[in-house]
């Protein structure tokens, strides 16, 4: 039978007459009148009626990849001998109760998550001229991996399977043990029980229906049953003053190399005497800091283990429009650095499967206002090989690391970021993994393109200044800056546009000091490598308990190995391990979001005159100093009194009071900002608690 309409257009005349043939091919053996559909998104998993294939097939398009059909006419009598997924029984029948329907598919969950996959052509069956299959003997296991995991998973993959064939009660034809329980937490994440009410609700369950066989009474075994599915993190202990790692080889030690501080917390002995855990005294010992780091290789594996997700990785490679739209920028694959980074690396760029990756980092506290002074930084990763609907939702984000600590891991960043390098110095030359969507082991290999942040974890992890005079780290030691009153500005804004762009000589029209025209060039935009080679020559200690080096005298030459930090930052980043990262050409994005709400919060701070307001005494004094807006000079009143003249944007009492409440009773569209009036305070006409 010809099957070449599969790879045509859906619309196609031809496309449509295959589809016709296909399903009269599928009727000659029913199960309850259904057939798996062989569309584009059920792929083969999914029962349906003759009706409802017909339809998708049609529409939604053909698995390009099934055109042996072993699971359609007379070749699905192969599958239901051997079917081993909780689905159709060994009799092919649905009312056989030695076996269920389940509706979801636990099997086909199972075989993604452990990469136990049919291989797609099975050498055991053969067609003849006329099509119709034989059945050669074979020994068949339903146990059998295609050994792409290691032993460890091989014994939870045959545990879960038991639990996912397992009946959640006698003639249950719906759930398994497995998919009952994962419905379960489900619904408990999705509506944010506690585990108490989690609990509660599994004794009610277990009080009501007696007839359910030996399941999970507690959160606690129910976790225990299926935390296999998921993947684990590692507990790496740190220096409670961020020195260093207990990783690596000073896993077994037992102070910090830097500090000497001991990696343990201290107790109290029966004797009232203080003595470090871990010591001879207390031979088991508690770590003082630890922070949760979740490998980025296995998960990168666990996404190619998916014949869907191994198929969106391939999405910025294969589903993109024509050349001309491409000069459109709406996936990250359409910008300047990734086109220069596949330009660069074409051996890296020439398989599609390798993955692009972004990183972002903040802190938050997580325990409100219960714990002021704690906060936790994650460290999150954002594989870009993904469509852009798929690589922005938060389910695709790679969590790859939580940092403890009171205030943040600061400029000492750094260590906490040691493990995720390794692995990406690896993922570099690449690994060993196993494509489910093309049936085969390949080479996987990815690279960290950017990071996204705000502008004071810039700082954190280019290593270079974001505030005081040189706080541009494009412009570095060349940032326009001048003191305004209490504070930096940043003006001569006007040297970036053309040299005969009339701006520049209307100096007089702009906050510049004193009013000056503009006839200065540019900075130079540094390379990754300019910045290396700054950066070596920074000496920069780890830790809270270490002194910075001191820093160079402007005008003193006598040492070259240590430099005034404000021209070379503050430290060599980390990144500069990965061999490609000085050559990216956009190494750190700065996250708008922040910016908007920082420049959104000082505006309306302004227009209210709150406490985060712009217009204050020493801003009209600094006008006066840069001889500039003389109508907003400070003044004297009749009675002899200092007084600030009104600018054009000041408002009245009244005027305030109608701005708060336009604001107060705004209604926008859901999901499109939270709930503003809980911000406005009328009786002292400001806003507060504003967020991003």
């Amino acid at each position: 039978m010809d099957k070449s309409w599969i790879d045509l257009p859906t619309g196609h005349h031809e496309y449509i007459d295959g589809c016709m043939e296909f399903i009269e091919f599928a009727k000659q053996d029913l199960v309850e009148g259904k057939i798996r559909c062989p569309c584009k998104n059920c792929k083969v998993e999914k029962w349906f009626s003759v009706n409802e294939v017909e339809r998708h097939i049609l529409f939604k398009g053909f698995y390009k990849p099934y055109k042996d059909w072993i699971f359609h006419g007379k070749g699905d009598t192969f599958q239901r001998m051997f079917e081993s997924d909780g689905g159709i029984t060994s009799e092919g029948s649905l009312d056989n109760q030695s076996g269920f329907v389940g509706r979801d598919n636990m099997g086909g969950l199972l075989r993604s998550a452990f990469s136990v996959n049919m291989p797609p052509n099975c050498p055991n069956l053969e067609a003849r001229e006329d099509d119709e299959w034989i059945e050669e003997p074979l020994a068949y296991d339903t146990d059998v991996e295609y050994d792409y995991s290691t032993i460890e998973e091989d014994v939870t993959y045959k545990k879960l399977l038991e639990a996912s064939e397992e009946k959640l009660y006698e003639g249950c034809i719906n759930f398994s043990k497995l998919s009952f329980l994962l419905h379960l937490f489900h619904l408990k994440c999705m509506n944010h029980w506690s585990i108490e009410s989690f609990n509660m609700l599994l004794k009610l369950i277990l009080d009501a229906f007696p007839q359910i066989l030996d399941f999970p009474s507690s959160y606690y075994y129910s976790k225990k049953m299926i935390k296999d599915l998921g993947l684990g993190y590692e507990k790496i202990d740190a220096c409670p003053n961020n020195c260093m790692l207990y990783w690596g080889e000073f896993l077994k030690k037992d102070k910090c190399r830097v500090c000497g501080t001991s990696r343990w917390k201290k107790t109290k002995d029966r004797g009232n005497v203080v003595s470090d855990q871990g010591t001879d005294t207390c031979k088991k010992g508690v770590p003082t800091k630890v922070m949760r780091y979740f490998p980025l290789i296995p998960r990168l594996k666990r996404i190619y283990m998916s014949s869907s997700t191994a198929e969106d990785m391939r999405w910025h490679d294969t589903e993109r429009l024509g050349e001309d739209d491409k000069k459109i920028l709406r996936h990250p694959s359409d910008g300047l650095a990734w086109k220069a980074f596949d330009e660069r690396h074409s051996d890296f760029a020439l398989d599609p499967r390798s993955v692009r990756l972004g990183l972002a980092s903040d802190g938050f506290n997580p325990y409100r206002l219960m714990n002021t002074t704690y906060s936790t930084w994650p460290v999150m990763l954002i594989p870009y090989n993904l469509p852009p609907w798929l690589c922005m939702k938060p389910s695709s984000f790679i969590l790859s690391t939580l940092i403890p600590g009171k205030s943040g891991p600061g400029n000492d960043i750094d260590v906490y970021l040691q493990p995720l390098v390794h692995e990406l110095k690896l993922l570099w030359t690449g690994v060993e993994a196993f494509d489910a969507f093309a049936g085969e082991k390949f080479n996987l290999r990815a690279a960290l393109l950017w990071t996204i942040n705000d502008f004071p974890d810039y700082a954190m992890l280019s290593g270079l200044s974001t505030k005081g005079y040189n706080a541009c780290p494009i412009c570095l030691d060349s940032t326009p800056s001048d003191r305004f009153g209490s504070k930096i500005c940043y003006c001569s804004y006007r040297k970036w546009l053309p040299a005969d762009h009339p701006y520049r000589c209307q100096g007089d029209k702009f906050c510049e000091k004193f009013g000056t025209n503009e006839w200065g060039k540019a900075p130079s935009r540094p390379s990754g490598t300019d910045i290396l080679r700054q950066q070596e020559k920074v000496k920069h200690v780890y830790g809270k308990s270490k002194a910075p080096p001191k820093k160079r005298q402007r005008g003193h030459d006598d040492d070259d190995d240590v430099q005034d930090e404000s021209d070379f930052g503050t430290k060599r980043s980390i990144f500069f391990d990965l061999v490609y990262w000085e050559h990216n050409l956009l190494r750190h994005n700065l996250d708008v979001m922040h910016i908007e709400k920082n420049v959104s919060e000082n505006i309306l701070g302004t227009l209210l005159s709150m406490d985060k307001s712009r217009d204050s005494r020493n801003d009209r004094e600094a006008l006066e100093a840069w001889r500039i807006k003389s109508h907003l000079w400070l003044s004297t009143n009749p009675n002899g009194g200092e007084c600030m003249p009104p600018a054009s944007y000041s408002m009245s009492t009244e005027e305030k009071e109608r701005f708060l409440n336009v604001l107060q009773k705004i209604k926008v569209p859901d999901g499109y900002g939270s709930n503003l009036s809980s911000c406005v305070n009328m009786k002292q006409r400001k806003l507060i608690n504003l967020k991003s």
